[in-house]
Protein backbone atom coordinates (compact mmCIF):
# COMPACT_ATOMS: atom_id res chain seq x y z
CA UNK A 1 0.00 0.00 0.00
CA UNK A 2 1.48 3.33 -1.09
CA UNK A 3 2.15 5.78 1.73
CA UNK A 4 0.53 9.16 1.15
CA UNK A 5 2.03 12.28 2.69
CA UNK A 6 -0.55 14.98 3.48
CA UNK A 7 0.58 18.29 4.94
CA UNK A 8 -1.54 20.88 6.77
CA UNK A 9 -0.06 24.34 7.05
CA UNK A 10 -0.63 25.67 10.56
CA UNK A 11 0.17 29.17 11.79
CA UNK A 12 -0.65 31.54 14.65
CA UNK A 13 -4.34 32.39 14.44
CA UNK A 14 -5.34 29.45 12.23
CA UNK A 15 -8.96 28.32 12.59
CA UNK A 16 -8.66 25.02 14.46
CA UNK A 17 -11.67 23.30 12.85
CA UNK A 18 -10.42 24.25 9.38
CA UNK A 19 -7.51 21.96 10.22
CA UNK A 20 -9.08 19.26 12.33
CA UNK A 21 -12.26 18.56 10.35
CA UNK A 22 -10.28 17.39 7.35
CA UNK A 23 -7.45 15.98 9.49
CA UNK A 24 -9.88 13.69 11.33
CA UNK A 25 -11.21 12.29 8.06
CA UNK A 26 -7.86 11.87 6.35
CA UNK A 27 -6.33 10.14 9.37
CA UNK A 28 -8.70 7.20 8.84
CA UNK A 29 -6.78 5.03 6.33
CA UNK A 30 -3.50 3.49 7.56
CA UNK A 31 -1.55 4.60 4.50
CA UNK A 32 -1.87 8.34 5.12
CA UNK A 33 0.90 10.10 7.03
CA UNK A 34 -0.28 13.52 8.16
CA UNK A 35 2.06 16.42 8.85
CA UNK A 36 1.39 19.66 10.71
CA UNK A 37 3.69 22.19 9.08
CA UNK A 38 5.17 25.40 10.42
CA UNK A 39 8.44 27.30 10.32
CA UNK A 40 9.55 25.88 13.66
CA UNK A 41 8.56 23.02 15.94
CA UNK A 42 7.43 25.35 18.70
CA UNK A 43 3.69 25.22 19.57
CA UNK A 44 1.26 27.32 17.54
CA UNK A 45 -1.86 28.82 19.11
CA UNK A 46 -5.03 28.77 17.02
CA UNK A 47 -7.56 31.57 16.64
CA UNK A 48 -9.67 29.85 19.30
CA UNK A 49 -6.82 29.44 21.79
CA UNK A 50 -6.10 25.75 21.19
CA UNK A 51 -2.45 24.79 20.83
CA UNK A 52 -1.06 22.80 17.91
CA UNK A 53 2.36 21.18 17.98
CA UNK A 54 3.97 21.14 14.52
CA UNK A 55 5.34 17.78 13.43
CA UNK A 56 7.56 19.04 10.62
CA UNK A 57 9.22 22.32 9.75
CA UNK A 58 8.85 23.82 6.30
CA UNK A 59 12.57 23.21 5.70
CA UNK A 60 12.34 19.51 6.60
CA UNK A 61 8.99 18.84 4.98
CA UNK A 62 9.01 15.88 2.58
CA UNK A 63 7.55 16.07 -0.89
CA UNK A 64 3.80 16.05 -0.27
CA UNK A 65 1.07 14.22 -2.14
CA UNK A 66 -1.41 16.76 -0.78
CA UNK A 67 -0.82 20.23 0.60
CA UNK A 68 -3.76 21.71 2.53
CA UNK A 69 -4.04 25.33 3.63
CA UNK A 70 -6.66 26.15 6.29
CA UNK A 71 -8.07 29.61 6.87
CA UNK A 72 -7.48 31.87 9.83
CA UNK A 73 -8.50 34.95 11.73
CA UNK A 74 -6.31 38.02 11.99
CA UNK A 75 -3.26 35.74 11.86
CA UNK A 76 -3.96 34.99 8.22
CA UNK A 77 -3.13 38.56 7.22
CA UNK A 78 0.56 37.98 7.97
CA UNK A 79 0.57 34.63 6.15
CA UNK A 80 -0.82 36.15 2.95
CA UNK A 81 2.26 38.39 2.67
CA UNK A 82 4.89 36.04 4.08
CA UNK A 83 7.37 35.21 1.26
CA UNK A 84 8.65 32.11 3.05
CA UNK A 85 5.17 30.63 3.26
CA UNK A 86 4.18 31.62 -0.27
CA UNK A 87 7.42 30.22 -1.72
CA UNK A 88 6.95 26.97 0.19
CA UNK A 89 3.42 26.54 -1.19
CA UNK A 90 4.59 27.31 -4.70
CA UNK A 91 7.38 24.72 -4.47
CA UNK A 92 5.17 21.98 -3.02
CA UNK A 93 2.47 22.65 -5.63
CA UNK A 94 4.84 21.66 -8.42
CA UNK A 95 4.95 18.04 -7.28
CA UNK A 96 1.81 17.57 -5.17
CA UNK A 97 -1.00 15.46 -6.55
CA UNK A 98 -3.54 17.87 -5.06
CA UNK A 99 -3.26 21.49 -3.89
CA UNK A 100 -6.09 22.20 -1.48
CA UNK A 101 -7.60 24.55 1.07
CA UNK A 102 -10.41 24.96 3.56
CA UNK A 103 -12.32 28.20 4.20
CA UNK A 104 -10.23 31.34 3.60
CA UNK A 105 -7.17 29.18 3.06
CA UNK A 106 -8.05 29.58 -0.63
CA UNK A 107 -7.02 33.23 -0.30
CA UNK A 108 -3.56 32.14 0.85
CA UNK A 109 -3.30 29.81 -2.15
CA UNK A 110 -4.37 32.69 -4.39
CA UNK A 111 -1.77 34.98 -2.78
CA UNK A 112 0.84 32.36 -3.73
CA UNK A 113 -0.38 32.54 -7.34
CA UNK A 114 -1.88 29.05 -7.21
CA UNK A 115 -5.55 29.74 -7.96
CA UNK A 116 -5.37 32.15 -10.88
CA UNK A 117 -7.52 30.67 -13.65
CA UNK A 118 -9.06 28.09 -11.30
CA UNK A 119 -12.50 27.68 -9.78
CA UNK A 120 -12.49 27.59 -5.99
CA UNK A 121 -14.62 27.75 -2.86
CA UNK A 122 -14.29 30.09 0.10
CA UNK A 123 -16.18 31.14 3.22
CA UNK A 124 -19.29 33.04 2.12
CA UNK A 125 -18.16 36.29 3.75
CA UNK A 126 -14.89 36.42 1.78
CA UNK A 127 -15.90 35.37 -1.74
CA UNK A 128 -15.56 38.89 -3.16
CA UNK A 129 -12.03 39.15 -1.80
CA UNK A 130 -11.07 35.85 -3.42
CA UNK A 131 -12.48 37.06 -6.76
CA UNK A 132 -10.18 40.08 -6.52
CA UNK A 133 -7.23 37.65 -6.50
CA UNK A 134 -8.03 36.26 -9.95
CA UNK A 135 -10.04 33.21 -8.89
CA UNK A 136 -13.44 32.12 -10.22
CA UNK A 137 -15.41 31.67 -7.00
CA UNK A 138 -18.05 28.95 -6.89
CA UNK A 139 -20.61 28.97 -4.03
CA UNK A 140 -20.38 25.27 -3.21
CA UNK A 141 -19.26 23.27 -0.16
CA UNK A 142 -16.45 21.63 -2.14
CA UNK A 143 -15.07 22.63 -5.53
CA UNK A 144 -12.81 20.43 -7.67
CA UNK A 145 -10.95 22.02 -10.58
CA UNK A 146 -8.29 19.72 -11.97
CA UNK A 147 -5.74 19.24 -9.15
CA UNK A 148 -7.18 22.02 -6.99
CA UNK A 149 -9.72 21.03 -4.32
CA UNK A 150 -11.16 23.72 -2.08
CA UNK A 151 -13.69 23.68 0.73
CA UNK A 152 -15.97 26.51 1.79
CA UNK A 153 -16.36 27.75 5.36
CA UNK A 154 -15.02 25.90 8.43
CA UNK A 155 -17.31 22.84 8.76
CA UNK A 156 -17.05 22.12 5.04
CA UNK A 157 -13.61 20.76 5.90
CA UNK A 158 -15.31 17.46 6.75
CA UNK A 159 -17.02 17.33 3.35
CA UNK A 160 -13.75 18.37 1.74
CA UNK A 161 -11.89 15.63 3.61
CA UNK A 162 -14.33 12.94 2.51
CA UNK A 163 -14.18 14.15 -1.09
CA UNK A 164 -10.39 14.11 -1.08
CA UNK A 165 -10.28 10.72 0.64
CA UNK A 166 -12.53 9.30 -2.08
CA UNK A 167 -10.13 10.54 -4.75
CA UNK A 168 -7.04 9.26 -2.95
CA UNK A 169 -8.26 5.92 -1.62
CA UNK A 170 -11.55 5.17 -3.35
CA UNK A 171 -15.21 5.73 -2.57
CA UNK A 172 -15.49 2.65 -0.37
CA UNK A 173 -12.79 3.89 2.01
CA UNK A 174 -14.38 7.34 2.13
CA UNK A 175 -17.76 5.82 2.97
CA UNK A 176 -16.17 3.76 5.73
CA UNK A 177 -14.63 6.92 7.19
CA UNK A 178 -17.99 8.68 7.07
CA UNK A 179 -19.64 5.78 8.86
CA UNK A 180 -16.90 5.63 11.47
CA UNK A 181 -17.43 9.34 12.17
CA UNK A 182 -21.22 8.89 12.11
CA UNK A 183 -21.29 11.93 9.89
CA UNK A 184 -24.97 12.61 9.15
CA UNK A 185 -25.53 16.28 9.98
CA UNK A 186 -28.86 17.31 11.48
CA UNK A 187 -28.24 20.90 12.66
CA UNK A 188 -30.69 22.28 15.21
CA UNK A 189 -31.09 25.51 13.24
CA UNK A 190 -31.38 26.28 9.53
CA UNK A 191 -28.89 29.14 9.69
CA UNK A 192 -25.83 27.76 7.89
CA UNK A 193 -25.95 30.20 4.97
CA UNK A 194 -26.83 33.89 4.70
CA UNK A 195 -29.90 32.95 2.69
CA UNK A 196 -31.32 30.59 5.31
CA UNK A 197 -30.18 32.60 8.34
CA UNK A 198 -31.86 35.84 7.29
CA UNK A 199 -30.78 39.43 7.69
CA UNK A 200 -31.64 39.52 11.40
CA UNK A 201 -28.77 37.05 11.92
CA UNK A 202 -26.45 38.08 9.09
CA UNK A 203 -26.16 41.77 9.93
CA UNK A 204 -25.27 41.39 13.63
CA UNK A 205 -22.64 38.82 12.65
CA UNK A 206 -21.13 41.16 10.06
CA UNK A 207 -21.02 43.97 12.62
CA UNK A 208 -19.33 41.67 15.11
CA UNK A 209 -16.70 40.65 12.57
CA UNK A 210 -16.19 44.07 10.95
CA UNK A 211 -12.57 44.53 12.14
CA UNK A 212 -11.65 41.18 10.59
CA UNK A 213 -13.49 41.92 7.34
CA UNK A 214 -11.80 45.33 7.07
CA UNK A 215 -8.35 43.81 7.65
CA UNK A 216 -8.95 41.15 5.01
CA UNK A 217 -10.14 43.76 2.49
CA UNK A 218 -7.02 45.82 3.05
CA UNK A 219 -4.67 42.86 2.61
CA UNK A 220 -6.63 41.59 -0.39
CA UNK A 221 -6.19 44.90 -2.19
CA UNK A 222 -2.44 44.85 -1.48
CA UNK A 223 -2.13 41.23 -2.63
CA UNK A 224 -4.16 41.86 -5.78
CA UNK A 225 -1.81 44.72 -6.69
CA UNK A 226 1.23 42.46 -6.25
CA UNK A 227 -0.30 39.70 -8.37
CA UNK A 228 -1.10 42.18 -11.14
CA UNK A 229 2.51 43.37 -11.17
CA UNK A 230 3.74 39.76 -11.37
CA UNK A 231 1.43 38.82 -14.27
Amino acid sequence: MIQLHIGFLIYPGVIQLDVMGAYQVLAFPPNTQLHLLWKELTPVVSNEGLTFTPTTTLADCPSLDVICVPGGGMGQIAIMKDPQILDFLARQSKTAQYVTSVCTGSMILAAAGLLQGYKAACHWAFRDQLRMLGTEVVPQRVVIDRDRITGAGVTSGIDFGLTLLGLLCGEQVAKMAQLMLEYMPEPPFNAGTPQTAGEDVVQPLIQLGQPLFDAFWSQTRDTASILQLQS
